[in-house]
Parts: structure tokens; sequence; C-alpha cells
């Protein structure tokens, strides 16, 4: 009788054990989602252009978004932080870390220069930097990775940043500045916006093409019924030299 009672105690415990790690999940995934859903349309798009690449991809690798553009397109902070680090690595180029008071840290990769200094006050819009092809970069581009807490070198707290800026799909135009306010929004686009969507968006849908082994920009040009010189100003190459798995932004048949 004793060790039926004993036995059945033990169950109870496991039990409630279980059940106590099955709420801390559910709370601690709810907390995730709030925080989201909180700063989701308070936060700014970081620059104009258009989406080369999203999250995930890469087999998982990529964590982040590619924001296709114009060499020195001005880059906007997301949102008021501060600069945690300001520096050149090998991987990401000419980089700016800034913490947000969100308590998310932004990333914003492959500068052609930085704007600020390590522990700098920075407010949402303030151009940080402008954007560039340095580091591991194969074209002028942005990349912006959002992490919850703190970044870290395995990227453990890597958050889409679709779900705090919006939904965009590769080939898509988004535009800096984008901010709700209240009722009203604000549009507070770079100066070179008016000209980057006139020689950009205005020649329709693109979407991402990744270059395969024995292929030239007049085969991909042919392939999508463009011009050499199209592809070479979408994606700003400045010579014909391009490499397998290579990401170039062309014009969508779709």
């Amino acid at each position: 009788m004793r060790d039926y009672i004993k036995r059945f105690l033990i169950a109870i415990l496991m039990a409630l054990c279980v059940s106590l790690l099955f709420l801390g999940g559910k709370h601690s995934q709810a907390a995730t989602i709030k925080s989201a859903v909180v700063i989701n349309g308070h936060w700014i798009w970081p620059a104009d252009g258009i989406i080369s690449d999203t999250y995930g991809t890469r087999q998982g690798r990529h964590k982040g978004i590619d924001i296709a553009g114009r060499i020195d397109t001005p880059i906007l902070a997301v949102e008021d932080g501060v600069v945690e680090k300001s520096y050149y690595s090998n991987t990401y180029g000419n980089v700016v870390f800034i913490k947000h008071p969100s308590h998310f840290v932004t990333v914003y990769a492959h500068l052609n220069r930085r704007n600020v200094s390590k522990d700098q006050l920075i407010k949402q819009g303030d151009i940080i930097g402008k954007m560039g092809r340095t580091g591991q970069a194969t074209g002028t581009h942005l990349h912006f990775e959002a992490h919850q807490l703190e970044w870290r070198y395995d990227k453990k707290y890597a958050l889409d940043p679709e779900v705090v800026l919006g939904k965009a799909d590769v080939g898509e135009w988004v535009q800096a500045g984008i901010a709700s306010r209240g009722d009203s929004v604000l549009a507070a686009s770079s100066q070179l916006h008016s000209q980057q969507n006139n020689s950009i968006q205005g020649t329709g849908k693109k979407e991402k093409y990744i270059v395969k082994v024995g292929d030239t920009l007049s085969s991909i040009a042919e392939r999508k019924n463009t011009s050499v010189i199209e592809v070479k100003n979408l994606n700003q190459l400045t010579t014909d030299l391009i490499k397998p798995n290579q990401i170039l932004i062309v014009p969508s048949l779709h």
C-alpha cells in the first residue's frame, strides 16, 4: 500500500512538472509575439531599394533581409537607440549595431561608409551610413538583421525582420522612413528616393536569380528578355564578371 501511494505521488509530481514546463514555454512564446506586435508599425524601413533576399534562405543560414539599391543610398536607423558597435568586419564589411529600448539589436551591414560611432545616441530616421558592397557582398545592398535581446555569433536570437517591418517579397520596392505615428503616416524618404523610384521601380516587377555554372550576363539578359546594361544597373555591377551562386536582381517574366 505504501509503495502504491509513493508511485501515485511521484506520478502527480511528474505531471505537475510537465505542466509547468509547458506553461513556461507558452508564456515565453506569448511574450515574444507580444513584443513583436508592440513594435510592428513603429519601426521604419532602413533604406530605399528592392528586396533581393529574405530571412531563412541559403539552407536557413541567411538571418536577415537584403535591400539592393544604388551606391551611397542613405541608411536610416529603424528606431531610437544607442550604437553598440561601429567597425569593419571581414564578413559584414562596414557594419553598425544599434541597441534599442525595445530590447532589440539591429544590424546594418556592407555599408560603403559609417556615419556613427560606438555609444552614440541615435534617433529614429537618423542617417547612420551609406549603402555599399563591403565585406562578403556580391552587389550593392544593405544586409539588415534584427535580434531579440542581443546579437550572438550563432544568431540564436535572430528574428525575421518582416515581423516588425511588414511583409515584403523578393523584387518588391521598399521605401525608407515609412513609419506609423498615431492616425497619420509619415513618409520620410531619403533624398534619392525619387530618382531610384523612376529608374528601378518603373522598370516593372523584379525577381531573384542565382547564377549557375556557365552563366554570363549576356545569357541571363537574353533569358530574361532584357539587356546586359539593365542587369548591370539593377545590380550595381561595374564589370561583366559574375560567379556561380551570386544573387542577381533581374526583370520578372511573370
